[in-house]
């Protein structure tokens, strides 16, 4: 494991458990970056390392989608010198907002916190090029995949990839346990402890 993940621990955002992913998938691992997020110091180290695994084109602006991406996309703009900005959902699906705009063939990073199957930062990456911009890439804190997900360039801070089954097939449902879904999503119950 990477020496950055000692502040996912330090900050209890690396849990330990019998969780149900958002992909329904079951796992022994669980990533909540709001709680390594909270300190603003940290936040601002992690994308600030985090920007010195991007190798690609430098970017006019940092993209994030709410709400993962938010303080990512935030302190990755700092990191990079240039504005950062978020899509929303609005009907269920991305939207730039709040009077937020996207030039034609401005250079585009969406930044995110935790890429497992990328289905949100591919929403925007679509969203973005439909307005005009240009994605030159994709930036995580945490990579939970072994291959790039995009058609586009990818960085992340970290890779971890725990392991993962289909409910039916979990060793922990089997053992008779029930697995808790953190994170985000409407209707998840709260965190567990670690």
């Amino acid at each position: 494991m990477g020496s950055h993940l000692q502040a996912f621990r330090d900050a209890e955002a690396l849990l330990e458990g019998h969780f149900q992913l958002s992909s329904g998938l079951h796992s022994t691992q669980y990533i909540q970056c709001a709680r390594v997020l909270m300190s603003p110091a940290v936040a601002e180290g992690l994308c600030r390392d985090l920007r010195t695994r991007w190798t690609g084109e430098t970017p006019d602006l940092i993209v994030g989608p709410a709400l993962g991406g938010v303080v990512v996309g935030y302190e990755l703009a700092r990191a990079f010198g240039v504005p950062g900005i978020f899509a929303e959902r609005e009907n269920g699906k991305f939207a730039i907002r709040r009077g937020f705009t996207i030039n034609p063939g401005q250079k585009i990073i969406v930044a995110e916190d935790v890429v497992t199957t990328g289905g949100s930062a591919a929403e925007v990456v679509d969203l973005v090029t439909r307005l005009g911009g240009r994605v030159v890439g994709v930036m995580c804190l945490v990579q939970r995949t072994e291959r790039n997900p995009f058609s586009v360039p990818f960085a992340s801070l970290e890779t971890l990839i725990p392991p993962t089954w289909a409910p039916a097939q979990c060793p922990l449902c089997l053992a008779g346990g029930t697995a808790v879904k953190p994170g985000s999503r409407p209707g998840a119950p709260a965190s567990p402890t670690a």
